[in-house]
């Protein structure tokens, strides 16, 4: 009887096979992933040979591109093409592979702008562009992404505000927006995405208040982690924080921030990691972030705290002495 089984399921996957080797390649995607080989030049991939991205029983899929059957036709529905120094504008032709799940063309030298056309990728979870050097705005057109869980777009060259745009992804779970030349105020839209747990924002060149950010009732519901370290953000710490209850991470370094920290802070039951270096606080560090149970680090260097106030845990990058400290 086991032996039995064992055919059938051989026959089974035999079968599966067969009918995916024998499906045809939408000739939308190939003539997608064909324009891409040829406006970019992409000889570095040499594994893409051939005519078909998919494999055409003699030839395997081109390297990093990976295809599934729908009905009678295959498609592609990763694109992940990394590290290879690609040299070029970003490859509008990618919006034409509707059915692009992933997306990861990340640390290369790509350049230009982002294209409007990418709001064509209604089916797109993951979109990995880091490392590159593209510019300019980010397009609104990136709100229409209505299935994205990802977004990597640090360490590049984009300007101008973060749209707004973005607080129309309902599954957005991680948004790294870091190093890059982004200006104005972070939309406090983004607290609206029930789902977001990752922020980073950090090394751009972003103003306003936390105060500002937080503002809506409910917002960030299951963030962990807040980047806003290394821009111009003035005002306070406020006490409104502690109504993140699921943060973890929370990064202030090297802005223009100032005043007390409240003790409801504190109170942020999950909190692991609290930086405040290099800001302009001032008064005392509150007894209860010295009791919280789960606290590992808390910088406090290059702020004019009160003789007395010490840091939490060992911090061997910005080890000062007590009297470093202003009064």
């Amino acid at each position: 009887m086991a032996n039995l089984s064992n055919s059938v399921f051989l026959i089974l996957i035999f079968s599966l096979q067969l009918n995916f080797a024998l499906s045809k390649t939408l000739k939308r995607d190939v003539k997608a992933l064909n324009e891409i080989k040829a406006s970019l030049g992409w000889r570095v991939v040499y594994a893409w040979v051939g005519d078909d991205p998919c494999g055409d029983g003699d030839l395997p899929p081109w390297s990093g591109v990976t295809c599934s059957t729908q009905g009678d036709y295959r498609v592609v529905t990763d694109l992940e093409v990394y590290a290879v120094s690609i040299v070029g504008p970003f490859p509008t032709a990618v919006t034409n592979l509707l059915d692009l799940t992933r997306l990861d063309l990340h640390n290369n030298k790509l350049t230009g702008p982002i294209p409007p056309q990418i709001g064509r990728l209604k089916r797109l979870k993951i979109l990995n562009l880091r490392w590159n050097k593209l510019q300019d705005a980010i397009p609104p057109e990136i709100g229409e992404l209505k299935s994205l869980t990802h977004l990597y777009l640090s360490f590049n060259n984009f300007k101008g505000e973060i749209p707004k745009e973005l607080a129309n992804l309902p599954e957005l779970r991680y948004l790294y927006l870091h190093e890059n030349r982004f200006s104005g105020r972070i939309p406090a839209e983004l607290g609206m995405l029930q789902n977001l747990r990752h922020l980073d924002v950090g090394n751009n060149h972003l103003v306003g208040t936390i105060r500002e950010l937080i503002r809506f009732e409910g917002c960030f519901p299951a963030l962990r982690n807040l980047y806003l370290n290394n821009n111009y953000l003035t005002g306070g710490v406020p006490a409104q924080l502690a109504n993140l209850t699921n943060l973890e991470i929370l990064h202030l370094s090297y802005n223009k921030m100032s005043g007390i920290i409240p003790a409801g802070v504190a109170h942020i039951p999950r909190l692991t990691h609290f930086y405040l270096d290099h800001n302009q606080f001032s008064g005392r560090i509150p007894d209860a972030f010295y009791k919280h149970q789960y606290l590992k680090e808390m910088y406090i260097e290059g702020n004019a705290f009160k003789p007395g106030v010490n840091p939490i845990g060992v911090h061997k990058v910005l080890e000062v002495s007590d009297a470093d400290f202003l009064v």
